[in-house]
């Protein structure tokens, strides 16, 4: 398995933002990682990520622990963060060729080519990043994650607020990386998740609530749709009225 989560958790003072929560991913299915807004979703995506240390429990990446080799993990991850940090001011090849560098990446030029050509950036690689709409925007952050070709890609929200076009430009492209590498995909649109994804993780106030492929929880729920069963495991009967 690529991604291996093991009982962990993540607390914060009194709140536990991750409670024991255990699943796994692996190379050419894209994990669909779903709950409403605070469930601990980009808590979790920032220990495989090694931004933040979970308090209890493991995690590892292609065989390298969280904890014990951050340095290893990060090699063989690519990272989209909900808010996409880009350098405004620097021209779009200019900041491939940044992280590039900071990647130690051998035949820069070659694969920084190869990266806009996948990403769709052709017409813009030279234009500021300030320049861009926010769907290449977006491009651009996904070029920055799989520059050095990693073999785990983590994307949180990567469609939001784009527009229609925009967001079947991103879709295929994740698509795309799908078939080659492990992909957890976090989004709220179930209709994406129904598109892209081949396996579905749940949490709901910390807690894991669903852990199975598409088809095996349509099965399992009786459900003709994701959302159906969305709701119903994050707001069971008798809450919020």
């Amino acid at each position: 398995m690529s991604i291996v989560v093991d009982n962990i958790s993540k607390v914060y003072g009194q709140q536990m933002a991750v409670d024991h929560v255990s699943f796994k991913a692996e190379k050419g299915r894209i994990l669909g990682f779903m709950g409403p807004n605070g469930a601990g979703k980009s808590t979790t995506m920032k220990i495989l990520t090694c931004f933040i240390p979970q308090t209890s429990g493991a995690a590892s990446v292609c065989g390298f622990d969280v904890t014990a080799n951050p340095m290893d993990v990060r090699r063989n991850i690519g990272y989209l963060p909900e808010h996409n940090p880009l350098y405004l001011d620097m021209y779009v090849k200019e900041a491939l060729g940044f992280i590039s560098d900071l990647h130690a990446i051998e035949k820069k030029n070659q694969r920084i080519a190869e990266v806009i050509e996948l990403t769709g950036l052709g017409e813009e690689q030279h234009k500021k990043i300030s320049a861009l709409s926010k769907g290449y925007r977006q491009r651009v952050g996904l070029a920055q994650a799989i520059i050095h070709d990693p073999a785990v890609l983590i994307l949180d929200e990567p469609t939001t607020g784009l527009d229609p076009n925009q967001i079947i430009g991103i879709r295929q492209l994740i698509r795309d990386l799908g078939k080659s590498k492990t992909v957890i995909f976090s989004t709220h649109i179930m209709q994406e998740v129904e598109a892209l994804c081949n396996d579905v993780v749940i949490i709901n106030k910390g807690r894991l609530v669903a852990n199975d492929s598409i088809e095996g929880l349509k099965e399992h729920f009786s459900a003709k749709s994701l959302e159906e069963i969305f709701v119903s495991l994050t707001n069971p009967v008798g809450e919020n009225g």
